[in-house]
């Protein structure tokens, strides 16, 4: 049966991540797409290897700030069309989305901002979903008229559900868990008609988490936060056969804060 692999990671710094274990990991890989947010490099700053890996399409959307933010894609096979960002005067130049287009797919790789509640980053989170909103509708109509799928992957730093988070309770008033958020997403699903789709392949399940901070025993007590998705259009979601999220097996072999999300699709 053919299938696609996609894998998305944010690697929390990509020459980082290249130093502790990333680079194995991607020669290791069976994916045929892989997704990267918080790549924090230009380009030209990334070792050879990394930049542009043997075997791969390499499309870098570093942002116009330097050392923040950043997305990438690597593409087994070579996109159609690249488009980075999504026609924002505001955030098209932030390191915050990138696009390609494969063979009956569009593929993208997005780092919402995080938010901070009271201050100017929850305001520009709040602008960036509003923004985006109107892309995915517009993206999700443009694909179905063409008889397209889309699957935007990443780091879109919410939690749906009390399910997506060990300590929910202490953090309804804390950014990444605010109502208005969960409510954000809930339109992105409900309202707009894209698909969960690691929740729908787990249901009932808590987490899978994706996210422990580094501070104090989060990793090892796995008291995480699953806000890393692959949010699909239904056609593709329902070809969705497994979704793993590839945990260190301890906190010392971690290469990033984040765990890649990997989603086999039947193609």
């Amino acid at each position: 049966m053919p299938v696609l692999t996609v894998s998305s990671v944010n690697v929390n710094g990509l020459r980082a991540a290249a130093r502790k274990g990333f680079v194995p990991w991607l020669a290791g890989t069976a994916a045929d797409v892989v997704c990267l947010q918080e790549v924090r490099a230009e380009a030209a700053q990334l070792p050879d290897g990394v930049r542009e890996p043997d075997g791969w399409y390499a499309v870098h959307a570093p942002a116009a700030a330097k050392g923040r933010a950043g997305v990438a894609l690597y593409t087994r096979r070579e996109p159609e069309r690249v488009r980075v960002g999504f026609g924002s005067d505001e955030f098209d130049t932030s390191g915050r989305y990138v696009e390609a287009d494969l063979p009956g797919l569009t593929v993208a790789s997005l780092y919402l901002p995080s938010g901070e509640v009271g201050t100017e980053r929850q305001a520009e989170k709040d602008r960036f979903c509003k923004e985006f909103a109107v892309h995915l509708g517009e993206l999700k109509a443009r694909a179905e008229a063409a008889g397209r799928e889309v699957l935007v992957c990443g780091d879109w730093n919410i939690a749906h559900r009390e399910a997506d988070l060990k300590n929910w309770r202490a953090n309804t008033r804390n950014a990444g868990f605010l109502p208005e958020e969960r409510a954000w997403l809930s339109g992105v699903f409900d309202g707009t008609g894209y698909v969960d789709v690691v929740r729908a392949l787990h249901p009932q399940a808590t987490g899978p988490y994706s996210w422990w901070s580094y501070r104090g025993r989060a990793f090892d007590n796995d008291a995480g936060w699953r806000i890393d998705y692959h949010v699909a259009t239904p056609g593709l979601a329902a070809r969705a056969v497994e979704a793993v999220v590839e945990q260190a097996a301890t906190h010392a072999e971690r290469w990033s804060d984040h765990a890649p999300v990997t989603v086999t699709y039947r193609v």
